[in-house]
This record gives C-alpha cells, structure tokens and sequence, in this order.
C-alpha cells in the first residue's frame, strides 16, 4: 500500500532534486539554450559511428530548454550522444515559462531547430525526445512540416498525445511557482492541448503515426496531468508503448518526475534511442 501522502513526498523530492541538479550543473552561459556548458548544445559536438544522429530534446508545458533537462541531458552525453534543446512557445513579456504560444508555430520552432541541428553536425537525421508538451508538438512538425524526413525516432515522456484537462494541467502548478496566472484558456498553447480541441483533433485526425518514424512513448500510471495516462498511448505501426511501473513497479513518479530525475525512464530513453544495444529496464537502472 502506498502512503497516504505519497505525492506529496513525489513532489517534495523532485523539487529537492531538481535544486540539488541545478546547484551542482557548471552555469549556462547563455540561457535559451544557445551555449549551454555543461555537454550539451556544443555545436561542434559531431555524431560518433555508435550514436550517428544528434538528439534534440523538446520541453514541456511551462518549461525551458535548460530546467527541463538539467538531469537527462549530462545522462545522454556522458553515453556519447550530440544532445541539444531549445526554446519554443514563447509569449511576449512572459519570461522563463515556454510552451504556451499556438502549438502549430511551435512545431515550426522545431523545424527550423532540427535544421540547425543538422547542418551543425552534418547528420542526415536527428532524433527527438520530448516531455509533455515536448513529446506531443513534434508530432505535428513529424506529420504537417515535413519533419519525417529528418527524424529518425520521436520518444515522448508523459506526452499529451490526445489531449488532456485543464483540471489536469492545474496539476503542474505547484512545480513552477507564479505560473498561476498564465494558466487560462486565452493562453494558446494551454487551449491547444485540450482534449477534443481543433488542434488536437487535427493532430490525430487519419492516425496518430506517419511511415519511417520510431515512435515510444514512456508513461506512468501516477500522472496526474494527462489522464487517464493511457491516452498517452499511440496506436500505429512502429509504436512501442511502455508504461514505467511495468519495468519497476516501486517506481512512483508522476508527471514531472518521469521527466525531469527518473532514471529508470532515462535508461527506457536510451534504449529507444539504441534499440540495437537495448538492456533491460529494472529498477535497478535507477543507479546504473
């Protein structure tokens, strides 16, 4: 049996570790990503013959390309990958909280990143891995912009594939103090991601995958922003759906955990991204 307050004890190590990352991460130099220096977004990094393509991590609602990946970024270089983030879904005077302009310019965002991305490393196709937001958007610039044809897999963590709350999105609240006011229907990256909204219905209008893409996505049974978490699903061919208490069912992060600090999701991450050097998941890869 779970303790009675053991979201509360979620979110308090979460916020814990995520101080105790950013407190020992070398500073960013630069934020929005541009020259982050602690491994990632070095722009002469170039893909090594074991991990040939440069990954590309995408945000989630509220987040930033550098908060959002204090912990899986360093994880992925230190394995040997070209990591790199960006900024998306900017508003005008809003600073520090991305991800909630109209998601479709979002994806054009991406699009022109990827191509940065490419063109730095001179890779023919990168791979995405996104949080929430992060790991839903893509898929409109995968199947609307032409993405499919620079992307070699999309791995989405807790993405709101089919739409989610409001009520659900209030959730993300306590993580990202003084967001409160931003959270209204009238912000367009929160109305998109409505369940049954025009752009949600549009996204998976005639199937949620496009041909040639790797599609995973990682979920855990605790989110209490996209539910029920099993709307995170896709259906499609090429599609590996894996939910986290599946590989460790002491496993007990919820939305922002799986995304931010769990390495057991990580280790599912690198697997995706690898499939041909893929090791078990178990709660043991929380250390590993």
């Amino acid at each position: 049996m779970l303790p009675r307050n053991w979201k509360r004890a979620v979110r308090s190590l979460t916020a814990a570790l995520l101080l105790t990352a950013a407190a020992t991460a070398v500073p960013a130099t630069a934020h929005a990503g541009t020259a982050v220096t602690s491994g990632w977004n070095n722009y002469s990094c170039k893909p090594s013959a074991a991990h040939p393509r440069p990954v590309v991590l995408v945000h989630g609602t509220f987040g930033n390309s550098v908060d959002n990946w204090l912990v899986l970024a360093p994880y992925l270089v230190n394995r040997g990958y070209c990591v790199f983030s960006l900024d998306y879904g900017q508003l005008p005077g809003v600073p520090l909280f991305n991800g909630l302009g109209p998601i479709d310019k979002s994806a054009g965002q991406l699009d022109t990143f990827v191509d940065k991305v490419l063109a730095a490393t001179g890779a023919p196709k990168a791979d995405l891995v996104g949080h929430s937001q992060g790991g839903m958007m893509p898929r409109y610039y995968l199947k609307f912009l032409g993405g499919a044809a620079k992307v070699n897999s999309l791995v989405g963590i807790a993405p709101d594939n089919h739409g989610t709350t409001l009520n659900g999105l209030t959730n993300l609240l306590p993580y990202f103090p003084g967001a409160g006011d931003l959270l209204t229907l009238a912000t367009p990256g929160l109305a998109d991601q409505m369940a049954g909204s025009p752009f949600i219905t549009k996204l998976n209008q005639g199937g949620d995958t496009v041909p040639g893409v790797h599609y995973t996505v990682i979920a855990t049974k605790y989110d209490e922003v996209v539910t029920p978490y099993g709307t995170q699903f896709l259906s499609g061919p090429d599609v590996h759906n894996v939910k986290l208490q599946d590989l460790c069912a002491v496993d007990l992060s919820e939305h922002v955990a799986i995304g931010t600090i769990d390495r057991i999701a990580f280790h599912e991450v690198a697997n995706a991204l690898d499939p041909g050097r893929a090791t078990p998941t178990t709660c043991a890869s929380a250390v590993s």
